[in-house]
C-alpha cells in the first residue's frame, strides 16, 4: 500500500497519516511514514516527544549525505540526477510505535522546480519507496504534489487530500486534482476533516462526487487537545481512531478488489 496525503496547513493532514500509519502498524504490517511537509510534525502525531523530534536532521539538510550521493560540492556544478539512495530509509528512518519516520525536509532555495541536488536527492527517495514491495509507504506531503515525478505518481495506490468543510478547502482539492492529472493520475480520493453536523455533511457531498469521498471525520476536542499537547492523536481519541479506521477499510477493500481485476 503507497498513499501520498496532501492538504493545506491546518487540516488535520497529519493527524489522519500517522494515525493510517499506526493502523497498519498495529497490524504487523512494516509501515514507513515519510514527512514531506515543510512544516514536519508528523513525528510528535506518531507519539514522538518534543525533544527526540528536535533532535532529527531532515535528510535535505544533510549537506555532506546529498554531496556523497549526488557527486555536488563547492567545486562541482554537476551532479547525478540518479543518485543510490535505496538504503537511506532503513539507515536514518527513526521508528516508534511500530512505524519509521523518514524526513525528508524541503528544498528551501531556488523555487519549488528547481533541479538542485537536495531537490534531485528527496525525489529519488521517494521514487525508491515506491519499491518497497512489502511495505506501507504513507506520505504527508505539502499541498504541492513538487516531489513526485510522473513514474512515481503512477505507482501510488491512493491520492489523498484531506480538507475542511469550506470553499477554500474545495479550491485546494480542485489544485491538487489539476496537479495529479498532469501526472497522468485522474483519481484523487477526500477525506473530509473537522466535520461538525449534517450541515456540513450536506454540503461536502454537494460539492464531492460520490466515489470521491473516502470518508468524514468529526470535529474532535480530544484531537485539538492531543496536538495541543504534542502527543499522538492514536493514543488519545478512540474515536478519531474508529472513523479513520473505517476509511482504511475501505482503502483495502478497493486495493483487493482492484487487485483481483
Amino acid at each position: 500500500m503507497k498513499v501520498a496525503i496532501t492538504g493545506k496547513g491546518g487540516v488535520g493532514k497529519t493527524t489522519f497519516a500517522s494515525t493510517l500509519a499506526r493502523l497498519y502498524a498495529s497490524e504487523g504490517r512494516t509501515v514507513l511514514a515519510a514527512d514531506v511537509d515543510p512544516d514536519a510534525n508528523l513525528g510528535l502525531a506518531l507519539g514522538f516527544s518534543e525533544e527526540e523530534v528536535n533532535s532529527i536532521v531532515p535528510i535535505s539538510k544533510m549537506r555532506k549525505l546529498v554531496e556523497e550521493r549526488t557527486g555536488a560540492n563547492s567545486l562541482n556544478k554537476f551532479f547525478k540526477l540518479n543518485p543510490q539512495v535505496s538504503d537511506i530509509p532503513d539507515a536514518y528512518a527513526k521508528e516508534i510505535n511500530g512505524v519509521k519516520l523518514l524526513v525528508m525536509g524541503t528544498v528551501e532555495t531556488g523555487g519549488s522546480g528547481c533541479v538542485c541536488p537536495e531537490h534531485v536527492m528527496l525525489k529519488a527517495i521517494l521514487s525508491s519507496l515506491i519499491f518497497r514491495k512489502d511495505d506501507v509507504v504513507i506520505m504527508d506531503m505539502e499541498a504541492g504534489l513538487e516531489h513526485l515525478g510522473r513514474g512515481t505518481a503512477s505507482m501510488m495506490d491512493q491520492f489523498i487530500v484531506v480538507i475542511e468543510p469550506g470553499a477554500r478547502s474545495i479550491q485546494t482539492y480542485e489544485k491538487v486534482r489539476q496537479l495529479a492529472a498532469d501526472l497522468g493520475i485522474t483519481r484523487v480520493r477526500v477525506v473530509a476533516n473537522k466535520v461538525r453536523d449534517e450541515d456540513d455533511e450536506a454540503f461536502l457531498r454537494s460539492r464531492i462526487p460520490e466515489d470521491a469521498l473516502l470518508g468524514m471525520i468529526h470535529y474532535n476536542a480530544e484531537v485539538i487537545d492531543a496536538d495541543r499537547r504534542g502527543v499522538s492523536p492514536f493514543d488519545v481519541s478512540a474515536r478519531a481512531v474508529e472513523e479513520i479506521r473505517a476509511i482504511k477499510d475501505r482503502i483495502d477493500n478497493e486495493k483487493n478488489e482492484h487487485g483481483k481485476e
